[in-house]
């Protein structure tokens, strides 16, 4: 390959007396005047001193608006209120705020009537349970096994319902309750 037909990407990388060249240009010199650059210059130091007087201005503009609302009782707490307020407002008179609380409270609506009907079908089904042939079979059994257990136990005795057998049985463990104090204190080892 030629060097007059080679590509940009085919270029060989810089050599650092390329570097040294390339560094040694001042573009600044070959384009403008002495006069043009002193111009320029000037119109530079005056914009700076323009903006560092805005600052100035700026920082006195922001003290007086500080001093005024300390005045008036205006703390950062209370700005930081009344802005959580107001974006609050605005978020609830939002269409899509309203949107969701509409569909939200219509969801809570159908699940509470679900758990009710639920609720009622329980009920319904442990009515008919309680009321089915099975159960009673089993609540007499019970009740008879009970009436057996009290007779030998307890002597002679009626039955009596489920309940009162339960809360005779609780009567008389309350009743038994073992005492401690059957060494004399005499022989109680150390």
């Amino acid at each position: 390959m030629e060097t007059g037909q080679r590509g940009f990407l085919d270029s060989e990388p810089l050599r650092e007396a390329d570097e040294d060249l390339a560094s040694e240009v001042n573009f600044t010199d070959s384009i403008m005047t002495e006069e043009e650059r002193e111009e320029i210059q000037q119109e530079l130091t005056k914009l700076e001193d323009e903006i560092n007087t805005l600052k100035q201005v700026l920082s006195s503009k922001e003290k007086q608006h500080a001093e005024l609302k300390q005045k008036l009782g205006i703390s950062p707490i209370s700005e930081l209120k009344n802005n959580f307020s107001k974006g609050w407002q605005d978020m609830q008179s939002s269409t899509a705020y309203k949107r969701t609380s509409e569909t939200l409270s219509t969801a809570g609506q159908r699940t509470s009537a679900a758990f009710s009907t639920l609720g009622n079908v329980i009920t319904r089904k442990f009515g008919d349970m309680r009321n089915s042939s099975s159960f009673k079979s089993f609540e007499e059994k019970v009740e008879n096994t009970v009436s057996t257990i009290k007779t030998k136990v307890g002597g002679t005795g009626t039955g009596g319902s489920f309940e009162d057998v339960l809360s005779s049985a609780a009567n008389a463990s309350s009743q038994e309750t073992p005492s401690n104090n059957l060494m004399d204190s005499s022989e109680r080892p150390c």
